[in-house]
């Protein structure tokens, strides 16, 4: 589906509210049963002023419930996870005749109040106009369509993008690419910002060079998600690699990349060396019998099609497919606002990895400060002194990076107090 130009967008006045509610109550009849999450829906529709002119409600089995109220207005649309106790929302009207931001507003509060998320990420996008935000006065800022990227309810930033090229749902997902003048090209999924042309090395080198310049030669590497190619990209600056397997569950996400995300993937999503399979990560590793040098989890955060890629099933099933000196890697949140899932995630890590060493980095999109974690049964990045690694980055002729080198390497694994504090002390040594 093709964006519609930018210019016509500046027309379509209304509000745009997107949540994802985490550790919700699942006992609740509304998180798995059709029926009840119609009901709540409707009655929450007609007690915020809104009008229902159809509905459809689809039945998971054996969980989950996906459903949508189609509004005079607009639309709601949910979509439950009772296995995992998280939910998403969706509420859009216009604002073309009259002004529905407080009944859209009411309605997204009055199922939130039957949810009872225990955490909540927050977006609010104002259509056609200059405000935006999650509530409250109007913003100072004067643009037709500035957005904020939520990190809590009462913390985030906004963005000013100069012009929008893709808005369409998937299927799977929401998919977004927009230009920026400060970030160039940037690529959302489901309301949050993934990568962006200018800022992606912060990620995909700490997330890949990290293990890659640990292992003495990585020839075969498997990647699950990493769509937009950058993760790609930095592996075959590795001269030992020989092939690598880019398991993406999402088409567009790869279509999108290759028109928009040149400068992030370089032409390796069509690189020989690569052989890119679109299809379930879960799935995948659970019936591969492949074996790899290395493994990188490029994902999005917990929650939607990624929920099961969080689990100690999937991380057995990933340390499995790796020899004694196999590496895996993957972003693990914020060590400000992820705490809790940050222990549970290196625990679930520990069950699979003798070796789990979380380590920093900085990624500016992602708000600030950001936890990845090495795991390994018998490779230790700990041991590697920044002279030795910056001696095989040259051995390897790998000279164009612009974050990465052996005193970042070093840096990383170097955790503040307030991080060791949240990790039990065994994972952060070598």
């Amino acid at each position: 589906m093709l964006a519609f130009p930018f210019e016509r967008r500046k027309r379509m006045d209304g509000i745009h509210l997107f949540g994802e509610w985490y550790d919700c109550p699942v006992d609740i009849p509304e998180f798995n049963h059709a029926d009840a999450l119609r009901k709540l829906c409707l009655e929450s529709v007609e007690a915020a002023g809104l009008t229902t002119v159809g509905e459809f409600f689809y039945q998971f089995e054996p969980h989950g419930v996906t459903g949508t109220v189609v509004l005079a207005e607009s639309h709601l649309a949910m979509h439950t996870w009772p296995e995992t106790g998280f939910v998403t929302i969706d509420v859009y009207v216009c604002n073309f005749s009259t002004d529905n931001t407080d009944k859209a507003q009411k309605l997204y509060n009055l199922i939130e109040a039957v949810f009872r998320p225990g955490k909540t990420h927050f977006q609010k996008i104002l259509r056609g106009s200059k405000e935006s935000g999650p509530g409250g006065p109007a913003s100072p800022i004067t643009s037709e369509h500035t957005f904020s990227e939520m990190m809590q309810p009462d913390w985030g930033y906004f963005l000013r993008p100069t012009k929008m090229h893709e808005d369409f749902h998937s299927g799977l997902q929401r998919v977004q690419v927009y230009h920026t003048d400060t970030f160039g090209a940037m690529f959302r999924l489901d309301g949050h910002t993934m990568t962006s042309e200018k800022d992606e090395f912060f990620y995909h080198e700490n997330l890949v060079h990290t293990p890659a310049a640990t292992h003495e030669s990585p020839r075969r590497a498997l990647i699950i998600g990493g769509g937009d190619g950058g993760t790609a990209e930095e592996l075959l600056k590795h001269p030992s690699i020989e092939h690598i397997t880019m398991v993406e569950i999402d088409q567009a996400v790869v279509d999108v990349a290759r028109r928009y995300l040149e400068s992030i993937h370089k032409g390796s999503l069509d690189d020989p060396r690569l052989t890119l399979k679109i299809e379930d990560g879960f799935a995948f590793i659970k019936n591969s019998t492949e074996t790899y040098d290395l493994i990188v989890l490029d994902l999005t955060d917990p929650g939607g099609p990624s929920t099961l890629l969080y689990t100690p099933e999937f991380y057995k099933a990933c340390a499995d497919r790796l020899g004694e000196h196999g590496i895996m890697t993957l972003h693990i949140g914020s060590p400000l606002i992820h705490q809790t899932q940050i222990y549970n995630t290196i625990e679930r890590l520990r069950q699979a990895f003798r070796r789990v060493s979380p380590y920093l980095t900085t990624i500016p999109l992602y708000g600030g400060q950001w936890a990845m974690a090495f795991c390994s049964q018998q490779a230790d990045p700990h041991q590697l002194s920044p002279e030795i690694i910056d001696a095989r980055l040259k051995e390897r002729g790998i000279n164009d990076l612009q974050f990465y080198n052996g005193a970042t390497h070093a840096a990383s694994l170097a955790l503040p107090n307030y991080v060791r504090k949240m990790v039990p002390q065994e994972t952060t040594s070598g």
